[in-house]
């Protein structure tokens, strides 16, 4: 298999289950998403998500935030990593603006987010976020393996409701953009997961 592909199995699985699913993945290795482009995201027909802004808050436009030369760099890399994956798109005309925030990560890249503080406030909570989570968690019962299965970029598979697209915008050095699926740092996206 190509290196650069690979998953991480339970160490303590016994030999004959080890073998069996290792088996399983190489057969099966062509049906993963190994990169953002590889995914083909859930139909809009299933679900979307959607913001439910309160029409009572006017849309805040953040003021612009200056950055270091390496923020601005990694900043770069990030958004053209967004495009190239198709999980945003630039905008012109805007009403909703946030800013971008980069923090380093313990393996010392950069992670980049967006400030949806104002557009969250805006935002009503959803007060059940996960109304059936007993019975997924009752469902387990009686099974001999529970598969732990990283839903690869598993927010960015869900789009973003047309109409609120635009409310996701975020400004860089050279241009705005917003999300056309669902990014994280917005309110009940979990819940929408």
């Amino acid at each position: 298999m190509d290196p650069e592909k690979y998953v991480h199995i339970g160490s303590s699985l016994r030999e004959f289950v080890r073998d069996q699913l290792i088996s399983f993945l190489r057969e099966n290795s062509d049906v993963f998403a190994w990169s953002p482009i590889d995914m083909p995201g859930i139909s809009s027909k299933i679900i979307v998500h959607k913001l439910g802004i309160d029409p009572r808050h006017k849309p805040v436009r953040q003021k612009r935030r200056n950055y270091s030369i390496e923020k601005l760099v990694a900043i770069c890399e990030e958004v053209k990593k967004l495009l190239d994956a198709r999980f945003v798109r630039e905008v012109q005309y805007l009403d909703w603006l946030a800013n971008v925030v980069i923090v380093k990560k313990n393996s010392m890249k950069w992670r980049m987010c967006i400030d949806f503080t104002d557009l969250n406030n805006a935002c009503p909570k959803d007060s059940f976020p996960l109304p059936r989570i007993d019975k997924f968690v009752d469902s387990t019962f009686g099974h001999k393996l529970l598969s732990f299965i990283d839903a690869y970029s598993g927010y960015n598979q869900i789009k973003m409701s047309p109409e609120d697209e635009e409310h996701t915008l975020f400004m860089t050095d050279q241009e705005t953009y917003c999300y056309k699926v669902m990014p994280f740092g917005l309110r009940n996206v979990g819940a929408t997961y």
